[in-house]
């Protein structure tokens, strides 16, 4: 939290300083693009920098997953044990501090902000399951939202409440007057449905959902087991979302269903886990999905928010959306119609032999552009300090399956899942190092 704090101190207010706007509202800026126009500082000057001020928000052993946002000169960001802080951006004055009295733990990767005018300035500030409405010049709570000023996402997923797990471990994102949320659940059953929901930002009631895990007489109910969305769980949205306010739509990304390894309870394609949805932002309706993963068996949830840009593709400028993947991989659609610039081919896979388990027969994988994480596992990338080590190593290695993405996990030797678990792209979209997991 230091570091992200210390770095908009000084970037942000460098550039408040040119006379150009500083606002970095949302988490991850427009469109999740993690880009700003502004001009101050550039490569050539970068070196130059120097600490203006520092704010040291450790408030516990946790360790921080947070990036702070700022609006009108002020710095509103998350500690570790989940308080909200605002602070002056110029100087790194604390101007308020919001204790919500909830323990909070885990990630908590920021807030959201919103303004329906001058006198209307609101920050959605997440703690367990709950959400707080707090005024963003005071840090007071707001009474009229939800229940005394706070919801619980818990509720409204028609199962009993208080035997739910879900938090936010990534804050929502706003469009017009709705905030537009998903979660994280448990990756074993039980757990709760990973609904998208909007909310009313003034109310706290919520506007609309969209089944992650279809109802009778929905899209993909088939793709279940008939009875699965009132016992299965998960295909949630965890990473975050993004949105183009100029169509009017939510791009959620999701994981996969629970449990992670283990489908025999969950036989089909699992439509919509491991999914990126293009909705409605207004209704929640969907306008077009790409399942990346069919029936997942690797925990290959989308890891990242996706990003909007804007590319050119056959001679043409194309407003485009681009998804990161744990496997390093990027797939890019038109953000309207849902079609794919580059061609995707599904290929096919062998069988489980796991008892009760059937995996998809084919998976699809994009032709462009290349991966940017390694996508197998092979004896001459083994450790070699020493001969001896080498060889050990190989004599590991040859008791092992590893064939590359989509093999399905067996319960005759080990199969390696290579990139791991956590590879490929991250919660931020940044590139990680691929560690490789043997699995039985």
């Amino acid at each position: 939290m230091r570091t992200a704090a210390l770095a908009l101190g000084c970037l942000l207010w460098a550039h408040t300083a040119s006379g150009q706007s500083s606002n970095w509202t949302s988490y991850g800026g427009v469109g999740q693009t993690r880009y700003s126009p502004l001009k101050q500082i550039t490569r050539q000057n970068v070196n130059q920098l120097k600490v203006a001020w520092t704010y040291d928000a450790t408030d516990g052993p946790i360790a921080s997953q947070t990036q702070p946002i700022v609006v009108n000169g002020v710095l509103f960001g998350i500690t570790p044990s989940h308080k909200t802080i605002a602070l002056d951006a110029a100087t790194g004055r604390l101007l308020w501090r919001f204790d919500s009295g909830v323990a909070g733990r885990g990630p908590n990767r920021g807030l959201v902000y919103w303004t329906g005018g001058a006198q209307q300035q609101r920050i959605f500030s997440s703690v367990q399951s709950y959400i707080y409405a707090l005024d963003a010049r005071t840090g007071k709570v707001l009474p009229g939202f939800g229940n005394e000023g706070r919801i619980d996402v818990r509720e409204g997923l028609g199962r009993d409440p208080e035997k739910q797990s879900i938090v936010l471990t990534t804050p929502g994102v706003i469009y017009k007057d709705l905030l537009i949320v998903g979660g994280r659940t448990p990756e074993a059953l039980p757990a709760p449905p990973g609904d998208v929901r909007a909310y009313d930002v003034r109310t706290g009631k919520i506007r609309w959902t969209f089944h992650t895990i279809p109802h009778p007489g929905e899209y993909g109910y088939d793709t279940w087991p008939k009875d699965a969305w009132t016992y299965t769980g998960a295909a949630n949205n965890w990473p975050g979302l993004a949105v183009d306010e100029k169509r009017g739509l939510v791009f959620v990304p999701t994981g996969s269903a629970a449990s992670d390894f283990y489908g025999g309870d969950r036989l089909g394609d699992d439509l919509f886990a491991n999914t990126l949805l293009a909705l409605n932002a207004d209704t929640g309706q969907r306008v077009w999905h790409f399942q990346a993963v069919k029936h997942d068996l690797w925990d290959r949830d989308f890891p990242s928010p996706p990003t909007l840009v804007t590319v050119k593709h056959n001679g043409k400028m194309v407003d485009a959306v681009a998804q990161t993947t744990k496997q390093g991989w990027v797939y890019l659609f038109d953000r309207f119609s849902g079609e794919p610039l580059f061609p995707i081919e599904y290929h096919p896979y062998p069988p489980s032999n796991v008892p009760g388990e059937r995996a998809a027969e084919t998976q699809p994988l994009p032709t462009k552009p290349a991966p940017f994480a390694r996508q197998r596992l092979t004896e001459d990338m083994l450790s070699n300090p020493t001969p001896a080590i080498h060889q050990w190593a190989l004599d590991q290695f040859r008791t092992f399956r590893s064939e590359g993405q989509f093999v399905p996990f067996g319960v005759d030797k080990d199969t390696v899942v290579f990139p791991g678990f956590d590879g490929g792209a991250e919660w931020g979209a940044r590139r990680s190092i691929p560690k490789p997991v043997c699995s039985t």
